[in-house]
């Protein structure tokens, strides 16, 4: 994995650092793992907006990703790493032992020709997908699930991974890659390593006509508003804008806004670490 810095030749060149993709092995995907994808461009079936700040961008297709990891105990061999526009991290297609072909999360170091498996049979290798029953205590994995066979819903993105720190009962002990320590069925299937692309965050876009190419429009500040259309809008000159606040009033800055009654909340320890006091 690397960077590429580019030669101040533009303005636009001068801040940029894109990925190098020297870990992609091919351009091409594999057509019967495709699907379209429509834009909405944030309206809802009545042409409304009810999604501000989306539009255009590239044309993309889907790439469907075997999330549920389901082909037990079937050796697969990595045939391709793949650049996903859909996701920060890369993708790997896996032709199985019995001729299927599927895409999944490619992991840190992963190899073309490398095999993996998944289920009980499988060693705790990077790639291999096992139950967090099997997994030894300190492994780092990705891809983990939150209700058995549903597939994987936590540690997706590029560079992240959660740590098994112990086990209880029926349940295992996983600190997430926020820092928050919380409880996870030992029944739920889970990938062994950390997710490819760790140097994601290290990227730097270098002008605002590429957000626009990810489909992102401008996104207009509250105090630049009017009071009819925020509650930090208005004021004479350039006003502060009062106390910070979403555009339907809920109060930013460190509210908390996750309900007390959620069900999960059982299965948390500790909470992640914020640097709100």
């Amino acid at each position: 994995m690397g960077l590429k810095k580019y030669n101040p030749t533009t303005p636009s060149l001068r801040t940029k650092v894109s990925n190098s993709f020297s870990e992609i092995t091919t351009n091409e995907p594999e057509r019967s793992l495709l699907a379209p994808m429509k834009k909405s461009g944030g309206r809802n079936s009545e042409g409304h907006m009810t999604m501000r700040y989306l539009g255009g961008g590239h044309k993309k297709r889907y790439r469907i990703v075997d999330f549920k990891r389901n082909k037990d105990g079937v050796p697969g061999t990595v045939k391709s790493i793949e650049y996903d526009p859909n996701r920060t991290a890369f993708i790997a297609l896996v032709a199985y032992a019995d001729g299927e072909k599927r895409y999944i999360i490619a992991p840190k170091g992963l190899k073309v020709g490398q095999t993996i498996e998944s289920g009980k049979s499988a060693a705790p290798e990077s790639g291999n997908a096992m139950f967090l029953s099997d997994v030894p205590l300190g492994s780092q994995v990705y891809a983990v699930e939150m209700q058995p066979g549903k597939g994987a819903a936590l540690a997706r993105s590029a560079g992240t991974y959660a740590t098994l720190l112990g086990r209880e009962g029926k349940y295992a002990v996983l600190q997430m890659p926020s820092g928050e320590v919380r409880r996870v069925l030992l029944t739920c299937k889970c990938t062994i390593g950390s997710t490819s692309n760790p140097d994601h965050n290290l990227e730097v876009s270098g002008k605002a006509g590429r957000s626009r190419w990810l489909g992102r429009r401008p996104r207009v500040r509250g105090v630049a508003m009017n009071p009819v259309d925020h509650p930090m809008g208005g004021g004479e000159g350039r006003s502060s804008g009062g106390h910070p606040r979403s555009r339907t009033g809920k109060p930013a800055k460190g509210f908390k806004t996750r309900s007390k009654t959620k069900s999960s909340n059982r299965l948390i320890i500790t909470r992640r670490k914020t640097t709100n006091k």
